[in-house]
């Protein structure tokens, strides 16, 4: 069953509008174990912030993009929530990334540096944010297979804000391009 046809515990249909999709990441292991031991308790961690049962993609191994060189691969994955009425872009965006604190992820001086765990909000329904700490949807994530594709097997119809293609549309534009990405069995 599609996500986007679920019902909530109230029998109302979610529509795109409800929900937020996050992309977690990690190319080093956290206190918590390897990077797919990571991605896989992050994802229970996200649970408790969503009024619904969390959507999770598979896991998926990608070489490091806009990363400095020879940095490991990362375990990527995307979940989908339905998020507290009282939620907004700007709160879930801090407790991301206190959850990227707990598992031991540390401001570095090197842009995109190997880390335990990365959280991106890339969409909170069909919100568009433009602020300093904050753009939604995320602005790389139509061009970014290791979040499509992990997006196309939770929402393949959703359409991100600001775009006229779906995550499906997206991705396979995105197939023949030279970023590599496999599924980790499960």
């Amino acid at each position: 069953m599609s996500y986007l046809n679920s019902t909530t515990s109230e029998g109302g249909q979610l529509v795109a509008t409800d929900l937020v999709f996050v992309a977690l990441g990690s190319n080093m292991p956290s206190i918590y174990g390897s990077p797919v031991e990571t991605v896989k308790l992050a994802m229970e961690r996200l649970q408790i912030l969503s009024r619904a049962p969390l959507r999770r993609s598979s896991l998926w191994l990608n070489e490091a993009v806009d990363c400095p060189r020879d940095s490991p691969e990362f375990v990527n994955a995307v979940v989908g929530l339905l998020p507290g009425e009282e939620e907004t872009p700007g709160s879930l965006l801090r407790k991301l990334l206190e959850l990227e604190t707990v598992f031991g992820r540390n401001e570095s001086v090197i842009q995109n540096a190997p880390r335990p765990l990365d959280l991106d909000l890339i969409c909170f329904g069909n919100q568009v944010v433009n602020e300093v700490d904050l753009n939604l949807p995320h602005p790389k994530a139509q061009s970014r297979l290791f979040v499509l594709l992990p997006l196309q097997e939770i929402a393949p119809e959703l359409t991100l804000p600001l775009q006229r293609e779906t995550v499906t549309q997206l991705a396979n534009k995105l197939s023949d391009s030279l970023q590599a990405i496999t599924k980790i069995p499960d």
